[in-house]
């Protein structure tokens, strides 16, 4: 089905053209069989109707008029100058094809009207142009002049549509390639925004995650310890009480630093002290730990004690949830080069194996090598044990 709208304009164009045609048809008289100049008219109202949709139909009709017009020998009419419109029309939105053709057309059918022109045709076309000195001045240079003076301007006529449509098409793909290109742009940005939001949504999750599973962890360990104990002895079960709670107030500390954190806040790192704190808070929970240190400590970046910080926590987590209450868990600081942090707690027989993918494990493994360090994990059978490595970069790299 046509659509109306989209074809009105050059619809209207092409009645226009028809119109002034047959108006200028109607004024002059002509020798020549009285239906050529009237299919002349037509054929370039069509051309101008379908320039702009179908270039190539319209080149097509273009040179069916040409071709018309040689054989009945009309002579040229003023509404042929919008044959200059379809030259425009095909460089402006003809496909490429259509584009060299229109472009070899021209000098084609300068060509064809110098050779089948006459001198009463010259003088006459440039007469309704107003060019008559024109046409008398190179008339009189020789028999010969007038036809290259017709052969150039009618090159001239159609070629700066020709270059003009060509320009358009050039500016219009250069701007469609620039807005695609800022379109492209925004949607780069926009990929990296959601990559920042999903990243650091990731990081809040980990966050929580250390932060809320030690602090539980140590909680419920301070709590099932405390049913063993004996009523008789309220002052123990007092200070478990007052260790659950110191647990939960600094659980709830860390939480509010996490939080800070994403709201764009300065968050407090945990000092080189807050590892010992760890070990402590495991203690009172009943469990046994066993610390060794090689080496001089050193001084950590604020990012990389974040990171020392946070892995211990989620490897003491670990121990605690899944190692054997009745055995310690051992835990070692090494300084030699970078820090390496081991621990290593025994497992129940029946402990499924690890596979090292659990939630925990990924969130070490990506705080470790956002600052160039790694982590090893590792299930021994016999005697049934896990051991978590960790190796931090003592300088940020």
């Amino acid at each position: 089905m046509v659509d109306v709208r989209r074809w009105l304009p050059d619809m209207l164009a092409g009645l226009a053209v028809l119109f002034l045609g047959m108006v200028e048809v109607g004024r002059r008289l002509f020798d020549e069989s009285p239906w050529a100049p009237v299919v002349l008219v037509i054929c370039v109202a069509l051309a101008v109707g379908l320039t702009r949709l179908l270039p190539g139909a319209a080149l097509a009709v273009a040179w069916f008029a040409g071709g018309m017009q040689v054989v009945t020998g009309t002579d040229p009419l003023l509404v042929e100058a919008l044959f200059a419109v379809v030259a425009f029309g095909c460089a402006r939105w003809g496909r490429l094809p259509t584009v060299w053709l229109s472009a070899v057309s021209i000098p084609v059918s300068a060509a064809v009207a110098v050779v089948w022109l006459t001198p009463e045709a010259f003088f006459e076309a440039l007469r309704v142009l107003g060019a008559e000195q024109l046409a008398a001045d190179a008339y009189d240079r020789g028999p010969y002049e007038w036809r290259v003076t017709a052969g150039l301007l009618g090159i001239a006529f159609l070629v700066l549509p020709w270059c003009i449509g060509l320009a358009v098409r050039f500016a219009v793909r250069m701007q469609a390639s620039r807005r695609s290109q800022v379109a492209a742009e925004a949607e780069r940005d926009q990929a990296e925004e959601i990559a920042r939001l999903r990243e650091g949504q990731a990081q809040l999750a980990r966050d929580v995650h250390d932060v809320v599973g030690h602090s539980l962890a140590v909680i419920l360990a301070q709590a099932e310890s405390a049913q063993y104990l004996d009523d008789s002895d309220p002052a123990r079960l007092k200070a478990t009480l007052a260790t659950i709670a110191t647990s939960a107030r600094s659980s709830l500390e860390d939480v509010r630093q996490v939080l800070a954190s994403t709201a764009g806040q300065q968050a407090a790192a945990p000092r080189q002290a807050d590892l010992d704190s760890l070990v402590d808070g495991v203690r009172a929970g009943g469990h046994e730990v066993v610390v060794s240190e090689v080496g001089t400590a050193q001084p950590l970046p604020p990012e990389l004690e974040v990171v020392a910080f946070r892995v211990l926590q989620e490897m003491l987590t670990n121990a605690i949830k899944h190692g054997r209450r009745d055995r310690p868990v051992h835990v070692e600081r090494h300084w030699e080069g970078d820090l390496r942090m081991e621990v290593r707690n025994a497992v129940p027989d029946d402990a499924p194996p690890a596979d090292g993918t659990g939630q925990g494990l990924d969130g070490m493994r990506r705080r470790l090598e956002a600052v160039g360090g790694h982590l090893d994990v590792r299930r021994r059978a016999d005697p049934p044990s896990f051991t978590a490595t960790a190796w931090v970069p003592v300088r940020a790299r």
